[in-house]
C-alpha cells in the first residue's frame, strides 16, 4: 500500500517503447530494410559514408528508465550485411516506486556473413533504481558480432552512492543455434557495500562487459590485453569468442581505455554519440 500522503504509483504514467531496425544488401552496400518504432523509443540516422554500415542512434524520449516502464529493441543484420546500433547519450535508471521494476529487452540477429556492433553508451544506475534488462542474440555460423556494455554505479561526481538500488542483466547469445556465451548479474540492496569488497569490485564506480565474436579473435588477443589496465582482462572462452570485463573507479576513467580499444575492434568508425 502506499504511504498516505504518496500518490497511488499505479495511477503514475509509465513509458513504452518499442524499436526495430533491419538491412539488406544491395548493390554490394548495406541499407535499410524495415523500420519500426512507436511510443517513447525512436531511432535516428546520422549521416555515414556510403561504404560505412548504417548506424542506427536509440533515443529514449522518456528521458530515462524507472520502475514500471517497459522498452523492447530489436535489430536484424541480413545476409552478408552490418549494422550498428548504438544511444545518443547514457541511458540512466532512476529510483522506482516500491515493488516496481523498469525493463529493457533487446534482441538482435545477423544473419550469414552478416555483423552488428551494439555499443549502447553507460547505463547510469540512480539511488533507489530498480532495473532488469537482457540481451538476447542469434547469429548465423559464420556472423560477426560486437558487443560493449558499459554500467555505472551512481553519480560518483556528486557524492551519490548506491545504498539501495536493485539490477538484474542477462546476456544470452547463441550461434547457429547453439548456446555460445551466457552471463547472468543480479544484485539487491546496498551495491556500494557489495562493491566495496575488495575481492568483488574494491570500489569501483563503473563496469564494462565486452564480447567480440569473428574469425580473428584470437589473433586480436594479445593486442587488447596490451591495451587493459590492471583492473581488466580478456579471455579467448572458445573458437572465434573473445571475452572482456573491465572495471574502472569512474565512467571518465573507463572511457580513457575503452573507446581506443572498441575503435579497434568496430566495424567502422566510432558513432559520433561516443565521442561527444
Amino acid at each position: 500500500m502506499p504511504l498516505p500522503d504518496s500518490p497511488d504509483s499505479s495511477a503514475q504514467p509509465r513509458a513504452r517503447g518499442k524499436v526495430h531496425v533491419s538491412t539488406k544488401a544491395r548493390d554490394g552496400a548495406s541499407v535499410l530494410d524495415g523500420l519500426r518504432q512507436a511510443g517513447s523509443l525512436k531511432l535516428l540516422f546520422p549521416r555515414v559514408d556510403r561504404k560505412a554500415a548504417p548506424q542506427a542512434v536509440l533515443v529514449n524520449t522518456a528521458g530515462g528508465v524507472t520502475g514500471g516502464d517497459r522498452f523492447e529493441i530489436s535489430g536484424r543484420a541480413g545476409v552478408g550485411t552490418a549494422l550498428t546500433l548504438t544511444t545518443q547519450a547514457a541511458e540512466r535508471a532512476y529510483r522506482a516506486q516500491p515493488g516496481e521494476t523498469g525493463k529493457i529487452r533487446t534482441r538482435l540477429s545477423v544473419e550469414a556473413g552478416g555483423r552488428i556492433d551494439w555499443l549502447p553508451q553507460e547505463t547510469i544506475l540512480y539511488d533507489g533504481s530498480a532495473l532488469d534488462r537482457a540481451l538476447s542474440v542469434d547469429l548465423a555460423t559464420d556472423a560477426r558480432f560486437l558487443m560493449v556494455e558499459p554500467l555505472v554505479f551512481g553519480r560518483t561526481a556528486m557524492g551519490e552512492t548506491l545504498s539501495r538500488a536493485r539490477f538484474r542483466d542477462r546476456i544470452e547469445i547463441r550461434r547457429g543455434g547453439v548456446p555460445l556465451y551466457l552471463d547472468s548479474i543480479r544484485m539487491a540492496g546496498d551495491l556500494a557495500a557489495h562493491l566495496a569488497r575488495r575481492h568483488i569490485a574494491d570500489g569501483a564506480g563503473a563496469m564494462v562487459s565486452l564480447l567480440y565474436v569473428a574469425p580473428e579473435a584470437e589473433a586480436r588477443l594479445d593486442a587488447i590485453r596490451a591495451r587493459l589496465p590492471e583492473t581488466a582482462g580478456a579471455s579467448l572462452i572458445r573458437d572465434g569468442v573473445l571475452a572482456l570485463r573491465g572495471l574502472a573507479p569512474d565512467s571518465h576513467l573507463l572511457r580513457q581505455w575503452l573507446v581506443p580499444l572498441i575503435e579497434s575492434l568496430a566495424h567502422d568508425p566510432l558513432p559520433r554519440p561516443w565521442m561527444t
